[in-house]
């Protein structure tokens, strides 16, 4: 069997039962992959002659926007490879590629595969900093940039091609120029599947980023999981609300859905408009959906039962979703958004998949190819404990390492096990109930706190737009919750507000989960949206005696009428 045809068949047995999780659970199995690159021998395959739309980039919702089919991506990006080719790259290089949702993205991640090379995808939020420490952390030899970002790069001083996309610019070799080169693409020799292909860096919510190595084979054909989570199906019309740059993008942007062979459809918005979104899905006929919890939660402001969606499916990823906005869409939609995880470092591991219970509050469970167990901290099984995958049954989807630390590396995959640094209870029907980041679960009184939990709470008041529980020291209870939070337009921070979750906190949490502490505040964030709790522990942690209250902060203790 060539490595190909074990694809196509570990890829149609997932799409043939996409409703009887328990089949195609026990029956799927990773394809054994040799030689094998996924843009030559199955995109370009599937490409031939198909006329069916893969890309479609709206700009403007009163236009059409630009709709691509398999056959033509297929031409441009062999167009694109020979073209990179004349410009030296070749197999093994790394390129940084830094462009927002253009064409030309799609374009060079396929010509990059189709030659071998490597793509270390960047956000275009990157400052010069950012850019600087991404090029030499990963030893990027040719960068292809969008043109508005250029000036990222002036204050590089190392040797670079440097290829931009837009308006040409002098030193920079014009991107526009890959269109006129030959439609024949002849790679120069094989590719094995083990070959690394993407170097990711990591969102930084706990530590400095590193740099997670994927093959031809662990997000290509490792994203199988991915597409049946989402319950993507051929000629979809696939929409990730999600910025290039990250791994959630590559996810459902790229692999998922055209691994089922769907369109994967972009809005570019200037700015996230509620209201402008609901009404793209509708003129544009959407059939499947991913949103970060964000969105979900701007979303649900608005009456949604006014927009009547074509939705199939639509989940949400990045974060967990509480069991209140889930609800509130179902509602309206009559449809259940299903909440999944996995990492930069993983596909999709868990979820919940399409035609499936939804137990409120869980993110599902193990998806296919993906064996999951919990672990205390001496590597024994547990209820409730961190993520691991067992090597032993190494997913396809699981990284290879930290290209660029392997201590990072032996002690993420010690003991036999990949440690997610992510704590999970298993209920007894095998669903999974996320708890939160190893790092930010913690004590109070000898209880264990999930600020998840807490901050699902918290953001159901009409006030909160968004919640971070830390502990914060307490001398009786060792350390207490405290809530940073952000107040939606309307509501007004202050003791009236304050006074108000307090008592919130007290009518939907059991007491010794109770928010003790509140802090008005802005939640720092990484590049990608995530909330830097590690940053609120810290400020919590070195907090002096004095002053006694910080600006915009109340204790529970302040409104003694609430005891």
């Amino acid at each position: 069997m060539t490595a190909a045809k074990a694809f196509f068949d570990a890829r149609d047995l997932l799409l043939r039962h996409r409703t009887d999780y328990e089949l195609a659970y026990r029956e799927f199995a990773w394809p054994a992959l040799g030689e094998f690159n996924w843009a030559l021998d199955y995109f370009d395959v599937i490409a031939r002659g198909n006329d069916n739309p893969a890309l479609w980039i709206v700009d403007d919702p009163a236009s059409d926007g630009l709709r691509l089919s398999y056959a033509q991506m297929s031409e441009r990006s062999a167009r694109m490879a020979n073209f990179l080719r004349s410009v030296g790259v070749g197999r093994g290089d790394r390129l940084l590629l830094m462009l927002p949702n253009r064409v030309e993205l799609w374009d060079v991640m396929l010509a990059a595969m189709k030659l071998g090379a490597i793509v270390l995808p960047a956000t275009t939020q990157l400052s010069a900093d950012d850019v600087r420490d991404r090029v030499q952390i990963g030893g990027a030899k040719f960068v292809v940039v969008d043109s508005a970002e250029l000036d990222k790069f002036d204050a590089l001083d190392v040797p670079l091609t440097r290829l931009s996309a837009g308006t040409p610019r002098e030193g920079w070799i014009d991107l526009a120029a890959a269109y006129e080169a030959s439609p024949d693409f002849t790679p120069d020799g094989v590719t094995h599947a083990t070959d690394p292909m993407l170097l990711y860096f990591t969102s930084g919510t706990t530590s400095k980023p590193k740099l997670v190595e994927h093959t031809h084979q662990s997000y290509p054909v490792g994203h199988l999981s991915t597409m049946y989570w989402i319950g993507l199906q051929p000629n979809d019309i696939h929409w990730n609300i999600s910025s290039p740059g990250w791994a959630k993008h590559a996810w459902s942007c790229f692999y998922a859905p055209w691994n089922a062979q769907a369109c994967v459809f972009v809005y570019n918005f200037p700015r996230f408009v509620p209201k402008e979104t609901l009404n793209v899905l509708v003129r544009f006929n959407v059939t499947t959906l991913c949103a970060p919890p964000t969105v979900w939660r701007m979303l649900v402001q608005e009456p949604l039962t006014e927009y009547p969606v074509k939705l199939r499916e639509i989940v949400g990823a990045g974060e967990p979703l509480n069991p209140e906005i889930i609800e509130r869409v179902r509602h309206a939609w009559n449809i259940t958004i299903r909440d999944g995880f996995g990492q930069t470092e993983t596909t999709c591991q868990i979820g919940n998949s399409p035609g499936q219970p939804v137990v409120a509050g869980s993110m599902g469970r193990p998806l296919p190819g993906y064996k999951i167990e919990l672990l205390d901290a001496d590597d024994q099984p547990v209820t409730e404990g961190e993520i691991a995958l067992p090597l032993a049954d190494r997913p396809l989807g699981l990284m290879t390492g930290y290209a660029n630390n392997p201590k990072a590396t032996e002690q993420a995959m010690r003991n036999g096990f990949y440690r997610t640094s992510d704590v999970a209870l298993r209920r007894d029907d095998g669903y999974y109930i996320y708890v939160g980041r190893a790092d930010d679960v913690f004590k109070s009184s000898d209880y264990r706190l999930s600020p998840f939990e807490l901050e699902s709470v918290l953001i159901e008041h009409e006030a909160i737009g968004e919640a971070a529980v830390v502990p914060s020291a307490d001398a009786l209870r060792l350390s207490v919750p405290k809530a940073f939070v952000t107040v939606r337009q309307g509501y007004e921070a202050g003791p009236e507000l304050a006074r108000a979750v307090f008592a919130f906190s007290r009518e939907k949490l059991a007491p010794y989960k109770r928010i003790r502490r509140l802090q008005f505040s802005d939640l720092p964030k990484t590049i990608s949206g995530k909330i830097r709790r590690v940053e609120l522990r810290r400020r919590e942690m070195e907090r002096t005696a004095e002053p006694a209250r910080l600006p915009d902060e109340y204790w529970e203790e302040d409104f003694p009428d609430l005891r």
